[in-house]
C-alpha cells in the first residue's frame, strides 16, 4: 500500500472512530488536540511498524528495537532507562501539573516463524534457535504494538503542559520467551525496578488479535487471559524385545493410558461451571526401532486454567492421574510442571473506572454491563504486572474489511497480517486510557 493510501485510509478510520459525546467518570468527549497530534504521529508510527517487522528480533536478542525505542523517546525529552531486565526500555514522561503516575506497556519480540505473508516490508531475518536455523517474524504483532506505544509517547509528550501527573512508558523484551526454563521479560523488568521510581499506581496494555475486525476494542473484568504451564512427564518402563512384552513394562502403552487419563482431569475432575480448563499433550518421544520396546517415554504439554485455586487442584490431579497409572502397570511417572504466566485478570474497579474511555474509542457497539468478549486460552506476562499493581489489558481487531475474522490466520501463523488502518485506534486507546486515568483533559 503506498503511503498516500496508507494516510487517506488512516484518516478515513480516524473519521469513523470520531466519538459522540460519552459522559462517564472523566466527562470527556471528543478532544480536537488530541486527535490533530494523533493525525500528525500516524505516518511515523507506519514507518516505525514496518522497520519493526522488516527486523524482528527474537527473545533476549531485542537490541536493536531496544535503541530505535530509546533514541526517539530521548528525542522527545524523557527520562530513560535502558538495559532493563535485559533490552527492556523505561521512559518517563513527567506532566506539567500534578498528579498520579500510570503506566503503558508494548512488547517487543518476535517470534520463530517464517514469514508468509506478500507484503514490501516483509522479514527474510533467520536467526539460530536450539541449534537450529529459523526464520523469524513478528507473528503474533508486537511490533505494531512497539509502534504505538512510540506514537503515544509523542503525543503525550506534545501535550505536556496540560497532562496532569506522569507517565511510565514500559518496552519489555522476551515476552514470547520460546526457550523453557527462561524468565520472561515482564518478571526481570519488575525485579529491575520497572515499576519503581516513579510507582505506576495503575498499567494498561493492548495486543492486536486476528480474531476480531479493525478497530474494534474487546476486553472484560477478570480474566482475560488463561495462565500458562509446562507439563512434562518422562514414563519410566522396562525396555525388552518387542515379540516379548512381558518381558519387560511397555512405556508406550503407559503413557498412552496416562494421555487418555488426564483428559478426565478436565472433563471429570474440574468444575467447569466455574472456569474453563485445557490440559493439552503437544509431544511424545519414544524408541528407536519397530522392534523394540524402550525404557521410557518423554511426553510435554500444557495446562491452561482462569481461576488460581482451580490451578493448584489441577496440578495436583495432573500428578496424581499420571503417577497412578503409571503405577497399576509397573511402570513409573516423573511429572515436572513449571508455572509460567499467571491469569492475566483485568481489575473489575479500573474496568469500570476506564469504561467511558473504552466506550468513546471503540469503533463498535458500546460495551455491555460485563464485557465485550470471551475469554481466551492463550497467555500473556502482562499477568505479572497485575499481580502488583491493577491492570488492564485490551485487545485491538486488526483483520481488514472483507475478511472473515473467523477464517483470519491467528496469530503466531506465518500468514498473519495486521490491517495498519488499526494503528490509529491503538495510539488513541493508549493516549486517552493515560489521559483520562491521570484526569488532565
Amino acid at each position: 500500500m503506498k503511503m498516500n493510501n496508507l494516510l487517506a485510509r488512516c484518516a478515513a478510520v480516524l473519521a469513523l472512530l470520531a466519538p459522540a459525546h460519552v459522559v462517564g467518570a472523566q466527562g470527556t468527549g471528543k478532544d480536537p488536540d488530541l486527535e490533530r497530534r494523533i493525525t500528525a504521529v500516524m505516518p511515523k508510527v507506519v514507518a516505525w511498524r514496518r522497520d519493526i517487522h522488516q527486523n524482528p528480533e527474537l527473545s533476549y536478542e531485542e537490541e536493536r528495537t531496544a535503541k530505535v525505542v530509546a533514541d526517539h523517546l530521548k528525542t522527545l525529552g524523557l527520562e530513560v532507562r535502558a538495559n532493563v531486565g535485559g533490552h527492556g526500555v523505561v521512559g518517563v514522561l513527567r506532566g506539567a501539573r500534578q498528579g498520579g503516575v500510570v503506566a503503558l506497556r508494548a512488547d517487543m519480540d518476535a517470534l520463530p516463524v517464517t514469514e508468509q505473508v506478500d507484503v514490501p516490508f516483509r522479514s527474510r531475518k533467520t536467526a539460530t534457535l536450539n541449534g537450529q536455523t529459523v526464520g523469524v517474524m513478528h507473528a503474533c504483532g508486537h511490533d505494531t504494538h512497539v509502534a504505538m506505544l512510540m506514537g503515544a509517547a509523542e503525543v503525550l509528550a506534545a501535550m505536556k503542559p496540560r497532562l496532569r501527573g506522569t507517565v511510565v512508558f514500559i518496552f519489555q523484551p522476551a515476552e514470547e520467551r520460546t526457550e523453557k526454563g527462561m524468565t520472561g521479560g515482564a518478571a526481570k523488568m519488575i525485579a529491575d525496578g520497572a515499576l519503581a521510581n516513579p510507582a505506576p499506581t495503575a498499567i494498561f496494555g493492548l495486543h492486536v488479535f486476528s480474531s476480531y475486525a479493525t478497530g474494534t476494542i474487546v476486553t472484560r473484568p477478570g480474566g482475560l487471559m488463561a495462565s500458562s504451564d509446562a507439563l512434562d512427564i518422562v514414563v519410566h518402563g522396562r525396555q525388552t524385545h518387542g515379540a516379548m512384552p512381558w518381558a519387560g513394562v511397555d512405556p508406550i502403552v503407559v503413557a498412552s493410558q496416562i494421555v487418555t487419563g488426564l483428559q478426565t482431569v478436565v472433563s471429570r475432575q474440574t468444575t467447569l461451571t466455574r472456569t474453563p480448563a485445557i490440559v493439552t499433550i503437544g509431544s511424545m518421544h519414544a524408541g528407536v526401532a519397530r522392534n523394540i520396546i524402550p525404557d521410557s517415554v518423554v511426553m510435554s504439554g500444557t495446562i491452561r486454567v482462569f481461576d488460581d485455586e482451580q490451578q493448584n487442584v489441577i496440578h495436583e490431579r495432573v500428578k496424581r492421574t499420571a503417577e497412578r497409572i503409571a503405577e497399576a502397570s509397573g511402570a513409573t511417572a516423573t511429572v515436572t510442571i513449571d508455572r509460567g504466566n499467571y491469569v492475566t485478570s483485568n481489575d473489575a474497579a479500573l474496568f469500570d473506572r476506564m469504561r467511558p474511555t473504552l466506550q468513546r474509542v471503540a469503533l463498535t457497539t458500546p460495551l455491555k454491563k460485563d464485557s465485550i468478549g470471551d475469554p481466551t486460552t492463550t497467555a500473556e506476562d502482562f499477568s505479572q504486572y497485575q499481580r502488583r499493581i491493577p491492570g488492564l489489558f485490551v485487545f485491538l481487531g486488526v483483520t481488514p474489511p472483507g475478511t472473515d475474522p473467523r477464517k483470519a490466520p491467528a496469530n503466531h501463523s506465518p500468514s498473519f497480517y495486521v490491517d495498519e488502518a488499526a494503528l490509529p485506534v491503538g495510539v488513541r486507546l493508549l493516549t486517552s486510557l493515560a489521559l483520562d486515568y491521570l484526569g488532565g483533559r
